[in-house]
């Protein structure tokens, strides 16, 4: 067993136990709200007398109790199936025959690149890393250690680094393993591949050779434990995705097909998909092939926060592109049969372009019914008497519409918890699952996986994304929000909103057809879990308070001048600047295809401007033409009048700015009187200009950052950029005006917390007391 490490907890320290975090909430007093039964099992241990535990002793226990419990590589060593069965005195002898025939059959090594940086480190928290995995080999003694070492060496008679990966062997001598390496190793990738590639070589595998045909299993799978699912809703919700992937999918996989485990868990590196799944890649061209058993259960934490988990899922996602574009997957390809090719699909990339395709479904039918409606297509055939609608064919897509809701998705869990629990509560928590939003939770998700795989099959730079291993539940800021969502989730779901909003004004079609209400109540329901799904599972993300500080914070952060040294959650300019690094490394292909992209926010002027009460029903190519004449002013007042003028007179000449800001607000007024008195320009026309000229603007700065090197040339990248400022602002302001209404009433708060934390609840645990930073006394 290879278990890679770099700088997680390995311990939690004193300190870290009784450090508050902003909610005042520490590791310890949450740990005990959600073991109390546990918590108190351990009271009672530590003040028996017969223990003879001392102050210290006490102290020591205690961090190891929190520890186990927690994502950290003291769980994972104890619970790595290093102690053999503690007997008595008497039976000494068996037991040591039993430790010996493990050690021959079982091999644990923690491959920690950075331990030896660590042990030299003057760092408190590093030396606390270094001691802390050294009394574990001192405890373990059949833990084994592999770092890389670096060292000062005299080669040909100069001075010179020397690399070596060590490995460092447990109990009370600490035996060491040295292989030179040529170089240091991290040059070749972002480092966490590399991390557990150096330490293979010191693991060992027993080979037989395969008889009359048969193979040997390769790579070992097993049933996994999610011992995090109880923190909170969303936990428990990938708790019981895994139970639906991993132990009912891959135990299918592996028997009858006896085929693939666990391929589509490809996290992302720098230029290659994750070590495990090119493993399981290369043993399968190899001939190998990898089984599934459960005589073992593995514990394992996953993410217990929204962002952990969106982090998570972008990660995945970005490796599985990076699998789309390789050359095992090609090879792979060619050489399966039909069936094992339906299998391999639906374990790797297939699950993913699965999912980009039912997004580019909606997007698909969406803009051609938008073209349909604004052409006038749509209103013809529908008037034409000699069309009749289909009802065999709407009631045939009604009912498949029932089965895209998800729920065959569903049936394997419901089935699975089933068999294990009983039906009763198979059925009872798919319900308490609907009831806590889970619908929205993975329709969300859903647009992680589309975006961030579609991001990386158009222009590559995937990278790993560290989600942390925290156990306090915390809030997340407004802003930290809005960085993290806004390409993935904030804009689709604003450009599906418009495309609904268009959809419902300008068309009639199946205005008496229960079709047309199922199919946009399914897009509307897309679209509020895009937006909104990560205010919803915010903790304390409707308390009053808390968004008042998210507000400020907001304004602060977008008001920051970005720079060389600048990080993006602190300056608005230095993220959006980082948002566009997929382009600066893309070829010229993908500059083309973003263009092409971006030219379907085109559609909405070209259609609206000739529904507008004032084109008066004409359809000459003037009108089209006169409304790039609106929007080729604006920009340029926003160029000329906003941005130059503010660098000249706004810091010396206040006055004199202020002056040509009203003379503009002057004109813009006289230029409307005119329109609305002599043009029979309309309030309803206003409201459409909006829903035309948005779109475009859009498209016009997404065209701008694919060609940022040529606006930078011509001096008009930074109109690109405050123009860019100003959508960021509008949808920050759509995105926080339902949050800050829902917050005013403090029944939502108290809601969103239930909905949360319902699995805590049962379990005694008093969540509103721990986010709002009351202990308990009695505890």
């Amino acid at each position: 067993v290879l278990t890679p490490y770099y700088k997680e907890d390995v311990l939690y320290s004193e300190e870290e136990l009784r450090e508050e975090n902003e909610d005042g909430i520490t590791i310890l007093f949450y740990l005990q709200k959600i073991y109390p039964d546990e918590w108190k099992n351990f009271e009672e241990r530590m003040s028996d007398p017969k223990s003879g535990y001392s102050s210290k002793d006490k102290t020591e226990c205690t961090r190891q109790w929190v520890s186990y419990r927690g994502q950290t590589l003291s769980r994972t060593a104890i619970f790595g199936g290093y102690r053999t069965i503690d007997m008595n005195k008497e039976h000494r002898t068996l037991k040591e025959s039993a430790q010996a025939l493990t050690d021959l059959k079982f091999t644990y090594v923690v491959s920690c690149q950075v331990y030896g940086a660590q042990k030299k480190s003057s760092e408190k928290r590093d030396q606390s890393c270094y001691n802390n995995i050294l009394n574990l080999m001192i405890m373990y003694p059949s833990l084994r250690v592999g770092y890389i070492d670096e060292r000062e060496e005299t080669v040909n008679g100069k001075s010179a680094k020397v690399y070596y990966s060590v490995l460092v062997k447990g109990g009370d001598k600490l035996d060491e393993n040295r292989i030179k390496l040529p170089g240091p190793p991290t040059d070749i990738g972002e480092g966490k591949p590399e991390n557990q590639n150096h330490a293979i070589i010191f693991t060992r595998e027993e080979f037989r050779k395969a008889h009359r045909g048969q193979r040997t299993p390769t790579i070992l799978g097993l049933r996994e434990h999610i011992f995090t699912g109880s923190v909170s809703s969303l936990a428990w919700f990938m708790s019981n995705q895994e139970t639906s992937f991993v132990t009912i999918g891959q135990r299918v996989l592996a028997n009858p097909l006896r085929f693939l485990y666990r391929f589509l868990m490809g996290h992302a590196a720098l230029n290659t998909p994750n070590i495990r799944t090119s493993l399981c890649y290369n043993s399968t061209l190899r001939g190998g092939y990898i089984t599934h058993h459960e005589y073992i259960q593995v514990g394992k934490g996953r993410d217990v926060g929204m962002n952990q988990i969106s982090l998570f899922e972008a990660k995945v996602a970005n490796g599985n592109g990076e699998q789309t574009l390789s050359r095992d997957v090609y090879r792979l390809g060619r050489r399966f049969d039909f069936y094992r090719m339906l299998s391999f699909y639906f374990t790797t990339v297939g699950f993913y372009f699965s999912s980009m395709v039912t997004v580019l479904t909606v997007y698909v039918f969406l803009y051609g019914r938008l073209y349909m409606v604004l052409s006038g297509l749509e209103r013809r055939i529908l008037e034409d008497p000699t069309i009749r609608q289909s009802k065999a064919l709407e009631q045939a897509l009604a009912t498949q519409s029932v089965f895209q809701l998800g729920l065959l998705l569903v049936l394997p869990m419901v089935m699975e918890i089933g068999l294990e629990r009983g039906f009763r509560r198979a059925i009872g928590d798919f319900i308490i699952m609907q009831l806590q939003l889970a619908s929205v939770f993975f329709t969300f998700q859903l647009g992680t996986k589309v975006h961030y795989y579609g991001r990386t099959i158009l222009h590559g730079g995937s990278k790993y994304r560290a989600t942390g291993r925290g156990f306090v539940v915390f809030h997340a800021k407004f802003a930290e929000n809005y960085r993290l969502y806004s390409r993935s989730h904030f804009v689709k779901g604003l450009e599906l909103a418009i495309l609904l909003v268009v959809y419902q004004v300008y068309g009639e079609s199946y205005r008496s057809s229960n079709l047309f209400l199922f199919i946009t109540f399914s897009m509307w329901f897309l679209v509020a879990s895009w937006l909104f799904a990560p205010f919803v599972f915010n903790p304390s993300g409707f308390e009053w308070q808390k968004t008042v500080d998210d507000w400020t914070d907001w304004k602060r952060w977008m008001g920051n001048r970005g720079g060389i040294g600048i990080s993006p959650d602190k300056s608005w300019e230095s993220w959006w600047d980082g948002e566009q690094e997929h382009l600066k490394f893309t070829n010229f292909r993908g500059r083309v295809l973003e263009i092409i992209l971006a030219f379907r926010f085109f559609i909405y002027q070209y259609g609206i401007v000739y529904h507008l009460d004032i084109a008066h029903g004409s359809k000459n190519i003037l009108v089209y033409g006169l409304s790039w004449f609106v929007m080729a002013t604006a920009l340029l007042v926003l160029k000329v009048f906003i941005l130059n003028l503010k660098r000249k007179f706004g810091t010396d000449f206040q006055l004199m700015f202020r002056i040509l800001k009203a003379l503009l607000f002057l004109g813009f007024v006289s230029v409307m009187t005119v329109l609305f008195v002599v043009c029979g320009l309309t309030i309803r026309d206003l409201f459409a200009s909006v829903l035309a000229f948005l779109p475009t603007g859009w498209a016009l700065l997404l065209i701008g950052q694919a060609c940022r090197p040529c606006l930078k040339g011509i001096g008009f990248w930074e109109s690109i950029m405050e123009l860019g400022r100003a959508y960021e602002c509008v949808m920050g302001l759509v995105l926080f005006m339902p949050v800050v209404v829902l917050a005013w009433f403090p029944f939502v708060s108290e809601f969103q917390t239930r909905l949360l934390f319902n699995q805590a609840f049962s379990r005694g645990l008093q969540i509103s007391m721990i986010l709002a930073g009351k202990k308990d006394k009695a505890s």
